[in-house]
């Protein structure tokens, strides 16, 4: 199949890894894109920056790049690199300069759905694991929604309440 005129970047969401767009990549990959996955530490929306600039630095044509969830607040930031040619977002965070996600979900409107989000424990949040399948996995295999329960990467406070500086567009 003939190489695509760009290249894709995929950002994944807070509390999971990269592992969560498997799906995604498959079928980008036979489609012909070259596709690469960023591991985002989520400890703070620097961090995550950087490590979406890292993948940027090495893509060698123009970039789509695709947030998901907490991963839209990172490629707004990441997203003004020379390389991005465009923006995705996926059911995601899309703040606004001086915006983060603990201010956009600070107030939600009455019967929002409300992420299931444990009090800090040393820096880090988890989600409840009771209600990862009906909050944040609810089209996903139950297994596999329990398994998402049971290894979730630890997000740091420091990412939820990371402040938009400059955003893309």
């Amino acid at each position: 199949m003939a190489r695509q005129s760009f290249n894709v970047v995929l950002v994944h969401g807070g509390f999971v890894d990269g592992a969560g767009w498997k799906g995604v990549y498959g079928i980008l990959k036979r489609d012909g894109y070259n596709v690469s996955i960023v591991q985002n530490p989520t400890i703070s929306l620097a961090d995550d920056v950087a490590a979406t600039k890292l993948i940027l630095a090495a893509q060698d044509r123009p970039v789509i790049l695709v947030g998901h969830s907490y991963g839209g607040v990172v490629i707004t930031e990441a997203g003004n690199d020379p390389k991005v040619a465009g923006l995705v977002y996926i059911a995601a965070f899309a703040p606004d300069k001086g915006e983060s996600v603990a201010s956009l979900i600070k107030d939600p409107p009455s019967g929002a759905p409300v992420p299931p989000i444990l009090p800090p424990q040393n820096g880090f949040l988890f989600l409840d694991k009771g209600q990862v399948a009906s909050s944040v996995a609810a089209d996903v295999d139950p297994e596999e929604a329990s398994a998402m329960g049971d290894s979730q990467v630890p997000g740091g406070v420091e990412a939820r309440g990371g402040v938009i500086k400059e955003p893309a567009g």
